[in-house]
């Protein structure tokens, strides 16, 4: 008679076992909520008078009537543009200079990381002392002569600062992440383009570039989708404003769900962010076959 735990049983049942914890722990943290915000959506919620009714799709035509959205989207791809594009090139040129054998590399490397661990509270705060009208950063330039704005008051500066105060918050570890992906490049490749008599700049095109392909998709997905998600940082430094200037999706749908007690429509706006997100981040992946190295 078979034994009914075979070895291939048992292997099965420990996978099982091992991708449990993961699994349980996606399905209580991330699916269920998705399902409960759908659901949410579907009705309306008024906490304060305790009615709990369905209205269908009341609140997604509402969403399509809304004067506020469209600056809300616009404040959200322009802080989302802004910070990307400088987050990126910021790290990836500090890795570069970083990955030179050079004295001090280490402190600089180490100074540049370390606002990653320091807490978002706490480091909002100190800027929004440093940026205000009579903070430190207008102190530094009337000591230079110059009158400086004020800079979380104004409609361009405003949002230019929170997009300034994240990128130096989190540029470290995309940084450290080129870092690591620059030292995995085989050395001989650059031996032989500097043979062949190819300049900096075509060594950093050709040869750099591709190499380190697959870690600027990860970090451009991993950056996307943080700066659609930013919400300490508006809420410390400006509220959203001046006006809508600086008032991102995830801000909107704070306000709309505490502040003025629509959790209906809140949850809307949740499902056009999660749809806001999935798509870029399904962008970013289909396109990786035309431009990361490896791909076929």
């Amino acid at each position: 008679m078979k034994t009914f735990w075979t070895a291939r049983r048992r292997d099965t049942l420990a996978g099982y076992l091992f991708v449990a914890p993961q699994l349980a722990g996606s399905a209580l943290f991330v699916f269920v909520p998705l399902v409960l915000v759908v659901y949410y959506s579907l009705h309306e919620w008024n906490v304060l008078a305790g009615t709990f009714s369905f209205i269908g799709f009341s609140n997604y035509s509402a969403l399509a009537e809304d004067a506020n959205l469209m600056p809300v989207l616009r404040a959200t791809a322009l802080f989302s543009v802004g910070l990307v594009a400088i987050n990126l090139s910021l790290a990836l040129l500090l890795a570069v200079l970083l990955n030179q054998r050079l004295r001090g590399t280490a402190f600089f490397r180490t100074v540049f990381f370390s606002p990653v661990v320091v807490s978002l509270v706490a480091w909002t705060i100190v800027w929004q002392f440093l940026l205000q009208d009579n903070g430190g950063i207008n102190g530094a330039l009337d000591m230079a002569g110059v009158d400086g704005p004020n800079w979380l008051r104004g409609d361009t500066t405003a949002l230019i600062s929170v997009i300034a105060v994240q990128t130096v918050k989190n540029v470290g570890l995309n940084m450290v992440l080129f870092l690591a992906a620059l030292q995995g490049v085989p050395a001989d490749l650059y031996e032989a383009a500097r043979v062949d008599g190819a300049s900096a700049w075509t060594r950093f095109r050709r040869i750099t570039m591709p190499m380190i392909s697959p870690t600027i998709l990860l970090t451009s997905i991993i950056t996307v989708v943080g700066s659609l998600q930013v919400f300490a940082q508006i809420a410390v430094l400006t509220q959203g404003g001046p006006g809508t200037s600086t008032t991102v999706l995830v801000y909107y749908l704070y306000q709309q769900a505490f502040q003025f007690h629509h959790f209906g429509y809140g949850a809307t706006l949740s499902v056009l962010l999660f749809g806001i997100v999935a798509a870029l981040t399904v962008v970013q992946w289909q396109m990786r076959r035309r431009w990361v190295f490896h791909e076929q």
